[in-house]
């Protein structure tokens, strides 16, 4: 038997689009694994690491919503979990990045292959197994954070990856030439997954992947040693909460390199003016997206 997930079911009115967005909110305070969002029906499934964080997570939806919503906690098996996926998930285009699971990969004419900049046009297929690591290329943050990180020159540039779940952003930073991509997190599954990842499409001897909180090491110099990380960066992506973002602003800006750059997403338009100004501190703003009710923006190191 395999690592079952604490899940919460949530029934949410098919005709109250408004009331589904605000129940994603409440659901963001409490740092879902995934989501997986209805399609024909008008039930939410969220997941947490935790039995604790899911219980938390159902009284304060309890608390906010009363009996317009029902909701269940329920446990769900990993394996039942990427059977369904299989059956779902397609390929998703970004620009030149097509994130593909494994059985929808037809589309790519030459398999995964090592980072390549010779042909800007060419599109760079990006194979992600699906697993609770959050990052299929599906919700929206991931798509912002793709589209915002295609703008940026990356050849021979240095890349961090705050909160990688499943790796999907350093792994595609490293095929759009980035000379080395670190991501980190404090969920050792999603690691497990972001590595399984990398294994691949090959890319293994340009990405690494690092379990941790990232605000101790933030800004570190290169220790001599070796023993510690440093987390510094040419281009920092940090696809997080917003309450995240917000509180972390000093400890993300200092790891980005001079004149270097960070992305974030993972915050709502509701958001935005907590946590672009809680950054503007250190970094000076360049540009800003949404899709749907979700946030991107990209700051440069002053």
């Amino acid at each position: 038997m395999g690592k079952a997930w604490p899940a919460l079911d949530i029934h949410v009115p098919s005709c109250d689009p408004q009331l589904y967005e605000l129940v994603l909110a409440e659901l963001d305070d409490f740092q879902p694994t995934a989501i997986q969002e209805p399609d024909d029906t008008s039930r939410l499934r969220a997941f947490f690491t935790t039995a604790e964080s899911r219980d938390a997570a159902q009284r304060a939806i309890g608390a906010s919503f009363g009996t317009h919503l029902f909701v269940e906690p329920l446990s769900v098996e990993d394996e039942d979990w990427a059977a369904r996926s299989q059956a779902q998930l397609k390929a998703v285009t970004v620009g030149r990045i097509v994130i593909a699971p494994p059985w929808d990969t037809k589309r790519s004419p030459e398999g995964f292959s090592h980072p390549s900049t010779e042909d800007p046009s060419r599109p760079l297929f990006v194979i992600i197994q699906p697993s609770m690591g959050f990052g299929t290329g599906h919700h929206a943050t991931t798509r912002l954070m793709l589209a915002a990180l295609q703008e940026l020159p990356l050849a021979d540039r240095t890349v961090v990856d705050i909160g990688c779940g499943s790796g999907v952003l350093a792994i595609a930073a490293a095929k759009l030439g980035a000379r080395s991509a670190v991501g980190i997190d404090i969920d050792p599954d999603a690691l497990e997954n972001a590595r399984e990842n990398a294994a691949l499409n090959n890319i293994d001897a340009h990405v690494r992947f690092e379990e941790g909180d990232f605000r101790p090491w933030a800004g570190r110099p290169e220790p001599a040693d070796g023993r510690e990380m440093a987390l510094r960066g040419d281009v920092v992506m940090a696809n997080l909460t917003g309450a995240l973002l917000e509180t972390s602003a000093s400890a993300l800006a200092a790891t980005v390199e001079p004149d270097g750059c960070l992305i974030v997403s993972g915050f709502m338009e509701s958001e935005q003016a907590a946590v672009v100004p809680a950054l503007e501190k250190f970094l000076s703003l360049q540009t800003t997206a949404h899709e749907d009710e979700w946030m991107c923006a990209s700051f440069r190191r002053r």
